[in-house]
């Protein structure tokens, strides 16, 4: 299986979303391959890690997000649960579940419920340690074209989902401690 295929039967490359599905991936990959070196408790597929990481976001083609040239109905937020089905019809499951569970630090039933999110009300966090790593990476990447592509500070990525939601601040450092991740 070749990401970059599933990304190039999906968007046509050289679109703005391949551009930015392609550029972000690589540096979720990058770094998530990072991460993965310091986690010496358990055995890690990498090869996972970077197929995943470069298919997370694979969803927000059948979104409407302008901005990364995407023209379809769902709201940005379904994303991750429009990349599992794709994923899933794909027989990519594992892969599909990364899809899903990265939005945020995760989302939880709760948060779906209390912010009316067009989501199936389930918990979707992260709980492979390879899903808790691409989930955390992602966090330090940015998908806006034009925007700084540099990596996030770790206090900006906090600050960032402190407003977002003091519970997905919460989720992101114990990410960070589950990862050993030095700041």
């Amino acid at each position: 299986m070749n990401p970059v295929d599933i990304i190039k039967d999906t968007c046509r490359p050289g679109s703005l979303v391949y551009e930015v599905l392609m550029r972000h991936g690589e540096q979720v990959a990058r770094k998530s391959l990072d991460i993965a070196e310091s986690v010496s408790s358990v055995p890690l597929d990498r090869n996972f890690i970077y197929e995943a990481a470069l298919l997370h976001d694979i969803g927000v083609c059948k979104t409407k997000a302008p901005l990364i040239g995407c023209y379809g109905r769902a709201p940005y937020i379904c994303h991750g649960v429009l990349g599992r089905h794709m994923l899933d019809n794909m027989g990519l499951s594992g892969h599909g579940l990364v899809s899903e569970r990265h939005t945020g630090a995760g989302l939880t039933a709760e948060n779906i419920e209390t912010n009316h999110l067009p989501l199936p009300c389930r918990d979707m966090v992260p709980v492979t340690i390879e899903e808790k790593i691409i989930c955390f990476a992602d966090k330090f990447f940015s998908k806006k074209p034009g925007s700084d592509t540099r990596e996030k500070s770790f206090d900006e990525v906090l600050c960032g989902l402190e407003k977002l939601d003091k519970g997905h601040a919460r989720r992101f450092l114990i990410l960070c401690d589950e990862l050993a991740y030095t700041r």
